[in-house]
């Protein structure tokens, strides 16, 4: 299989979901052997940070990569986009520090992509090939990635948050599975009870219903909605679901909405490997720090 990368250059907007402010992305094509790059624009022509695990600044509900002035953050959609289509190399240009988060999901960057179509490169793709099984653990969540050498890629990822409205979600991904349709559209998500914790810590100034499902684990009275609003300056919602529930823009896209985009997420925490993985990934309660901690050890493994 040849290495592929985009024939064009595709353009997105919109704020961050953290920074809450605008931003101006473009994603375009790169030469064979590049792999995914990020270039802050705002920061001069020099401003380059490689979309690889050793560049790993920071995990708390996105994923941040640095290198020397420049960093870039909530990079895990993009980078699962690209990994979904089988995009080896671009070039990602951005004039701030957050990649937009558009309606939280990869969908609109597989739009955009897949009508491209990409062009064939002339070098064979380097499959990521590993000596011998990884795991990496959370003891105290019990959260853990397994990722076991395959002739092919498949992934089974599974959540618990000890959720009466989500339960446990199971999940699979391989190739006969559409990533587009089945995976790309899942969206962002949090629960309620969470919102004014991550607001004073400075964080989903962007978000809202437009961009992420919420999680309601007990029915909310909407003064305490508005409140919230008002006074954490953050957008929310008026109206409180009268019982448990997942509030989001025109209803689930999935009933397992929320384990697809984990699935998503690892995709694209995975990528930052430096290519296409040959292994059967397991994951059970994934996040962005084991994620990245379980690439980080892939990477010391690679045939």
């Amino acid at each position: 299989m040849k290495q592929r990368t985009l024939s064009g250059e595709f353009h997105f907007e919109g704020k961050g979901l953290h920074t809450g402010k605008m931003m101006h992305m473009t994603v375009g094509p790169a030469p064979v052997g590049s792999g995914v790059r990020f270039l802050r624009t705002d920061l001069g022509g020099d401003a380059y940070v490689d979309a690889a695990a050793s560049n790993v600044s920071r995990t708390a509900r996105s994923t941040m990569l640095s290198c020397g002035k420049a960093s870039v953050r909530t990079v895990e959609h993009l980078l699962s986009a690209l990994t979904g289509l089988g995009i080896d190399n671009a070039l990602v240009r951005l004039d701030g520090p957050e990649a937009p988060i558009l309606d939280g999901s990869a969908a609109p960057y597989v739009a955009a992509f897949a009508a491209d179509g990409g062009v064939e490169q002339e070098a064979e793709r380097k499959w990521l090939e590993l000596r011998e099984e990884v795991r990496v653990e959370d003891r105290r969540s019990g959260a853990y990635l397994k990722i076991t050498p395959a002739e092919e890629p498949s992934y089974d990822v599974t959540i618990d948050f000890n959720s009466k409205v989500l339960g446990v979600q199971r999940v699979h991904w391989d190739s006969s599975v559409d990533y587009a349709t089945q995976i790309a559209p899942c969206r962002t998500f949090c629960f309620f009870h969470e919102i004014r914790r991550l607001a004073l810590l400075g964080m989903i100034k962007g978000g809202d219903l437009e961009n992420a499902i919420v999680v309601v684990e007990k029915a909310v009275p909407a003064w305490k909605g508005r409140l919230m609003s008002c006074f954490l300056r953050i957008p929310m919602f008026d109206v409180m679901p009268k019982e448990p529930g997942c509030v989001a823009k025109d209803g689930l896209r999935f009933p397992d909405e929320c384990g697809r985009h984990k699935l998503l997420d690892v995709l694209g925490d995975l990528r930052l490997c430096g290519g296409f993985l040959r292994a059967h990934v397991e994951a059970y309660k994934p996040g962005h720090r084991i994620n990245t901690a379980a690439a980080k050890e892939i990477c010391k493994v690679i045939l």
